[in-house]
């Protein structure tokens, strides 16, 4: 089994790195390899709504400048992810929703690949604005009818500089949790295969409430 975390920090060593980097420990001691693909320092072009990727079908979004075509078959290979953000004004980082959006949006015109794949969010923090962020990572895999996992508080850890996050000793622990409880939820959904039958994929129903 793989997962693959994102880093969405501009920092590629900085707390979001960290918090991560404490999550795929757990992971890998449960022989689960894991790697940590570098976002934030990517020059990462912005969704255009131009239908493209519905269009051709391609699994691919139409702007080839950046690495996100990669990613996404790196993501339709994997058996789940960690999506990493540190906060920028009670969000999420610019460079990491952009991805997002094109990613999330190439899966869902293309069949839903990332559907019962196991996710987490991760976000490090000053002091505030953390959980704003938590959701607006976890609403792409909620979307996406993904498996999500879970620790024993909200995913967020603190720290300004890097390496501080290592000084929450609560955060650490959720974090810490977070890898235990995603590396079981793998284990299950592998062990399962052939034995539970998946729910039949629905087609989306779109309502328009403008007449």
């Amino acid at each position: 089994m793989k997962i693959l975390a994102f880093n969405g920090s501009p920092r590629k060593a900085g707390n979001t790195y960290e918090a991560l980097k404490i999550v795929c420990e757990q992971l890998e001691a449960k022989g689960i390899e894991t790697e940590m693909i570098q976002v934030g320092i990517k020059n990462i072009r912005s969704c255009t709504a131009c239908g493209m990727c519905a269009k051709n079908k391609n699994e691919a979004c139409v702007a080839k400048t950046d690495p996100v075509n990669d990613w996404i078959q790196k993501m339709k290979q994997a058996d789940g992810f960690i999506l990493g953000s540190p906060v920028h004004y009670a969000s999420l980082a610019g460079n990491m929703k952009s991805f997002l959006d094109r990613a999330f949006y190439v899966s869902g015109v293309n069949g839903n690949m990332f559907r019962h794949k196991v996710g987490a969010s991760v976000v490090a923090v000053r002091r505030s604005g953390g959980l704003p962020t938590f959701n607006e990572l976890n609403n792409y895999m909620n979307y996406s009818e993904m498996m999500l996992a879970s620790s024993n508080y909200w995913n967020v850890i603190h720290g300004t500089m890097p390496g501080e996050v290592h000084q929450d000793e609560e955060g650490i622990q959720i974090m810490r949790v977070l890898g235990k409880n995603m590396a079981y939820l793998l284990e299950l959904r592998e062990h399962g295969k052939g034995k539970v039958e998946a729910p039949e994929q629905e087609k989306k129903i779109y309502i328009h409430f403008v007449r």
